[in-house]
């Protein structure tokens, strides 16, 4: 049976972390049994430091941090339930077993309130022991990977990206896999949606950090003028050519090219793309000389590639040479709340830029923003927090601070119980020509119907209904948008 892979281990592994040798600290002032204590756990596999006093254990927890802290309950110079307390306080990562030859129910349930993992009496024997060391061990390997997931699962912020949508969530997973490799980066994703802060975050994780990024848009750039761009030209070697041109290859080496609208290229030039792709050797324009190079290539595009390979505009070979980790940037309608954050975020920057007073979103501003589709993904809503910043008046942006396109759409995000529009039924419909003893309901009735529960079911969220539903989240938005505009115009006529 397939399971789930979570931070590189199985979703089995997880339930039963490995267990393995870990150093340990023991806190005992009896010399012979800290002594015993240590031979025990050493005979196991594990590293083990003593000491037999309260100060000397809280000075070497300090430097060094064991997996698993023993500590004897009465100590010369203290209690040693004021050791765990102090971890704790502390929140170190680490698991305390308290020892005592003269334990009591009070003063473990104590123990065990402050934190510790277990408690002992003593005298034990050497399996009692391991065996609670084994368990420490294995408790500390879960703790440690579940805050390793949670981690990874529950940013709101990566690299210069903004969201802690799920599509978002495995965005980063993969930047971050992808980031340490020289393996080439395929980015593909509407216009708007950050593939140059992708790129870019690629590079910065990576081992080239601290070489150049360069950036080149492919369709920015005249098609004759492309291939200089690219790879450079010597002095002379066209009209206009009047000095050495080194190129964006050249000034890449050691760093990160990040090709922006790869599929822009014309053909001739995807041929000599491949070329240096193959051997990461490049001759300049009107120039023999060939240069050894050593660039990532990162690249991206907002066209549907494969499709672009079908029509002969992409060669096949390029794509696959390049296609080697692809990243779909996934459109802001498809990230839930996350346009929420993104527009928090760009009200507080563009506030503190304009010195306006802007603290936040009315509710029916932050509906309408939810509702909202969003074709120019994070660039347009960058825009239209800038242009409410500069034309409006805080502390709260209102509804009829958006534009109007914005503002047609507040009632399409409403909680449980709100309706998203009314059902128009024509007349024709309302009186069904069926006879029989239950009347047929119209199908686009029942469709609306089963989408304004899911909707209703799921918060007010059309991104999780549209999950629930299996339909993609833009087939909801372009059926409400279709429905508002319908009682729109009945409305008028």
């Amino acid at each position: 049976m397939t399971t789930l892979a979570l931070n590189g281990r199985t979703k089995h592994e997880l339930e039963k972390p490995v267990i393995r040798s870990a150093r340990a600290m023991i806190v005992e002032d009896s010399t012979a049994l800290g002594e015993t204590y240590r031979a025990m756990l050493l005979s196991d596999g594990h590293a083990v430091d003593l000491f037999a006093r309260a100060d000397e254990a809280i000075a070497a927890l300090e430097k060094t941090l064991p997996s698993v802290l023993l500590i004897d309950v009465n100590l010369p110079d203290g209690n040693g339930l004021d050791i765990l307390r102090l971890v704790k306080a502390r929140q170190l990562p680490v698991e305390v077993v308290m020892m005592t030859a003269q334990g009591s129910v009070q003063l473990a349930v104590e123990a065990m309130r402050e934190g510790a993992f277990d408690f002992i009496m003593k005298p034990f024997n050497a399996e009692r022991l391991k065996v609670t060391m084994r368990n420490a061990i294995e408790r500390r390997a879960m703790a440690n990977t579940l805050a390793d997931i949670t981690e990874t699962f529950d940013r709101d912020h990566f690299a210069n990206f903004i969201g802690r949508s799920l599509p978002m969530q495995a965005t980063y997973r993969i930047i971050q896999s992808a980031a340490p490799s020289n393996a080439t980066v395929f980015i593909t994703g509407e216009s708007g949606t950050g593939k140059e802060l992708c790129a870019e975050a690629l590079h910065r994780l990576s081992r080239r950090a601290n070489g150049p990024f360069v950036a080149i848009n492919c369709a920015a750039i005249p098609r004759d003028m492309l291939e200089s761009e690219i790879f450079g030209h010597a002095k002379g070697a066209f009209t206009g050519a009047i000095s050495d041109r080194k190129g964006a290859v050249l000034q890449a080496n050691g760093g990160t090219l990040f090709l922006d609208e790869l599929c822009e290229m014309d053909l001739g030039l995807q041929a000599k793309m491949l070329r240096f792709l193959q051997t990461m050797t490049i001759q300049r324009v009107g120039e023999d000389q060939l240069r050894q190079v050593d660039v990532r290539i990162v690249c991206a595009t907002n066209r549907d590639p494969q499709a672009e390979v079908t029509a002969g505009r992409f060669r096949e070979d390029l794509f696959y040479r390049l296609h080697v980790v692809p990243i779909e940037l996934p459109p802001l309608r498809d990230r839930d709340d996350d346009v929420l954050l993104i527009a928090r975020e760009f009200l507080a920057r563009f506030a503190k830029e304009d010195g306006k007073s802007f603290t936040g979103f009315m509710p029916e501003a932050e509906a309408a923003l939810r509702a909202y589709s969003w074709p120019g993904n994070v660039r347009q809503l960058q825009n239209v927090i800038r242009n409410v910043v500069v034309l409006g008046e805080g502390p709260q942006v209102t509804l009829a601070n958006l534009p109007r396109e914005v503002q047609a759409h507040a009632m399409l995000d409403r909680r449980p119980g709100m309706p998203v529009v009314a059902a128009p039924v024509s007349p024709g419909l309302r009186e069904s020509s069926f006879r029989g003893a239950q009347a047929i309901e119209p199908l686009e009735t029942s469709i609306r119907r089963i989408i304004q529960a899911a909707i209703d079911q799921c918060g007010g969220s059309i991104p999780r209904a549209a999950a629930a539903l299996d339909v993609a989240p833009s087939t909801l938005y372009r059926r409400i948008q279709s429905w508002q505009m319908g009682e729109a115009e009945r409305l008028v006529s």
